[in-house]
């Protein structure tokens, strides 16, 4: 069996981030210099393995240990974070996926063992989540994110570019036949620690709705236009969110109001355009489609009342997506090998990971560990060591059930 050390990966968080993080947070945001100088320090690690590595053309970092059988299990997460995140989000799981193959340094595994850091899994610069994994997983277009920019005005082609990606060539980076994917992530969310639980297995990911929405209406003067004559674009949109909001919570999904930009955005003029983005997600395809008619038809009838026009644009869209069963219960399995629990918790996650891009073709699971106050994409995010330690044992367990079910005749 592996020798693990789990201590390790706890040791290669923090001094990734000394490297990468400070009182602000995580400073690795996909395709800028933190994140090359992450990627790099990630390389010097997985150079005192036996793995080869290589980049493939969508930016995903890949390094392969043959193993005894050439069936692949596939160990990883990524290492891009949002802007002042935090320690953890992605990191565990490529420095839990490093320990898998440290403990087959100067051994033979039973399987082909590959880990992967996906490129730009947060999508916080462009929008767009699941970059790399959905170029590998063939199910990019190119023209559907073609035009996005980042805050600063830079197209996502020529952040691409910077970094030596041509988008127009992604989709060129195809996955090998993966018999297993597994993946370590924090939840993100407070259930875990609700229940006291440090563990669970994840038994798929929530699909998710997102829209770019523009209300435009009439720009007139704050203190001479009556109340019943004004056509106020970011009213529209206020009361637009607060249709979300309701949807959400009938149909026991969430939704979320994530940016908003409003014009001319003066205190004495009433706004004339309002655009925000609008991110939903479900765990049923029923629901998520129920909650997009919803919103819909909001907006179409709030637009009438307030006297604007709604225009919406798609920005992303992904199926609700379960994991393998077989997986889900060597995850369980392993889970309850490490706590002692008879009936380990099995959690959907609400949180978007790469593992619901493989899974789209590949047998797929995750391991959570708990997250303190449930507390993600944020300074403040922070699980206990303890827990931290039960999950990283847990996935470890994992590839091992997984390599001992695969290579099995």
């Amino acid at each position: 069996m592996p020798s693990y050390d789990w201590e390790r990966p706890l040791r290669d968080l923090r001094e990734l981030a000394d490297l990468t993080g400070g009182p602000d947070g995580a400073r690795r945001l996909a395709w800028s210099e933190d994140w090359r100088a992450a990627r790099e320090w990630l390389l010097g690690k997985l150079a005192e393995t036996d793995a080869t590595v290589k980049r493939d053309v969508a930016g995903n970092l890949w390094a392969t240990v043959p193993g005894e059988s050439e069936r692949i299990v596939v160990v990883g997460s990524h290492i891009d974070a949002v802007p002042n995140g935090g320690w953890l989000d992605g990191c565990l799981g490529v420095c839990a996926a490093l320990e898998v193959l440290r403990a087959h340094t100067g051994e033979t595994p039973q399987v082909t063992l590959k880990l992967v850091d996906w490129a730009d899994e947060e999508g916080a610069r462009f929008g767009r989540s699941l970059l790399g994994s959905s170029a590998a997983a063939g199910t990019l277009v190119p023209d559907e994110v073609r035009r996005l920019k980042d805050a600063q005005g830079t197209s996502l082609p020529d952040a691409l570019a910077e970094n030596g990606i041509d988008l127009d060539t992604m989709g060129e980076a195809e996955l090998p036949e993966i018999a297993a994917y597994l993946e370590l992530h924090i939840e993100q969310g407070p259930r875990l620690e609700e229940s006291g639980k440090p563990a669970a297995a994840v038994i798929g990911c929530f699909g998710v709705e997102r829209h770019s929405i523009t209300f435009t209406g009439k720009a007139s003067h704050a203190g001479s236009t009556p109340m019943n004559l004004r056509h106020d674009a970011f009213l529209a949109a206020a009361r637009f969110g607060l249709a979300a909001r309701e949807s959400a919570i009938e149909r026991g999904g969430v939704a979320t109001i994530g940016t908003v930009t409003a014009e001319p955005g003066i205190p004495t003029i009433i706004n004339q355009r309002c655009e925000v983005t609008l991110d939903q997600r479900a765990f049923t395809p029923e629901q998520l489609r129920d909650m997009l008619a919803d919103v819909q038809k909001a907006a179409e009838e709030i637009a009438a009342e307030e006297g604007v026009t709604a225009e919406w644009k798609r920005i992303w869209q992904i199926d609700p997506i379960p994991f393998d069963g077989r997986l889900v219960d060597l995850a369980a399995q392993a889970v309850g090998e490490i706590t002692g629990d008879q009936d380990p918790p099995r959690l959907p996650s609400g949180a978007l990971h790469d593992a619901a891009e493989v899974a789209r073709r590949y047998p797929t699971v995750m391991v959570f560990s708990s997250s303190i106050d449930g507390v993600s994409h944020n300074p403040a995010e922070d699980t206990r060591e303890d827990d931290l330690r039960v999950a990283l044992q847990a996935y470890g367990r994992l590839y091992d059930l997984t390599a001992g079910m695969i290579s099995e005749p």
